[in-house]
């Protein structure tokens, strides 16, 4: 009984990662439609407010909400992902235990 295979959420887990970090670093191409669409929204919104000369806070407030809920998204990808990980592993010590205890030794 070889290790268990787990080379396609190894793969999942450092593409949310590489997505996470763009998004901390305020990068659109990881968003969603709807976080694109939001994050676009309250950037013409700031921008309304400023040509016109008055404080564009609300559209920053929300804009920052944006990024804050696509982070979080993000990283409970990753949490459940590796938590997945984990149980795969751990099935398969269970399986290589119980295959050992099973044995004529």
């Amino acid at each position: 009984m070889g290790k268990p295979n787990t080379s396609r959420l190894d793969r999942e887990i450092r593409q949310t990662s590489r997505k996470l970090k763009a998004v901390q670093e305020r990068e659109m191409w990881p968003l969603s439609g709807r976080e694109r669409r939001a994050v676009m929204s309250a950037l013409a919104g700031g921008s309304y407010k400023v040509a016109r000369g008055k404080s564009p806070a609300r559209a920053e407030r929300k804009l920052e909400s944006e990024w804050g809920a696509a982070e979080t998204r993000l990283s409970a990808e990753i949490s459940a992902l590796e938590t997945e990980r984990q149980r795969i592993v751990n099935e398969a010590a269970a399986a290589k235990a119980a295959k050992k205890s099973s044995g004529w030794w």
